[in-house]
């Protein structure tokens, strides 16, 4: 099973930072392209970044540049999303999945989603 673990999310105040991780389970991380998406009440659920297999490419989506920066580390199996500057958009659940490639946009594989993370940014 292609199993993925997302944690580190909380409350936070606007401007401030979290980190979220993305790790990997009964599967080789090296082999996928990974991306994390975000889900806010009422709205679909959207592609924020997203990595190469091999660090090569990463892309993010407009809101969040400058902002968010994601990263991997293999040998750990986990994807990691540093967000900075946090703002009250922001906050939603947030998803890791395998995606095919790294480009824009970015879809899951395969349609399957876990627990998520809850981010929420608040005063």
């Amino acid at each position: 099973q292609l199993q993925l673990v997302e944690s580190g999310g909380g409350l936070v105040q606007p401007g401030g930072s979290l980190t979220l991780s993305c790790t990997a389970s009964s599967f080789t991380l090296a082999f996928y392209a990974i991306g994390w998406f975000r889900q806010a009440p009422g709205k679909e659920r959207e592609g924020v970044s997203c990595i190469s297999k091999r660090e090569g490419i990463t892309n993010y989506v407009d809101s969040v540049k400058g902002r968010f920066t994601i990263s991997r580390d293999n040998a750990r199996k986990s994807v990691y999303l540093q967000m900075n500057s946090l703002k009250p958009e922001d906050t939603g659940i947030y998803y890791c999945a395998t995606i095919r490639e790294c480009g824009m946009p970015f879809t899951p594989l395969f349609g399957s989603w876990g627990q998520g993370t809850q981010v929420t940014v608040s005063s």
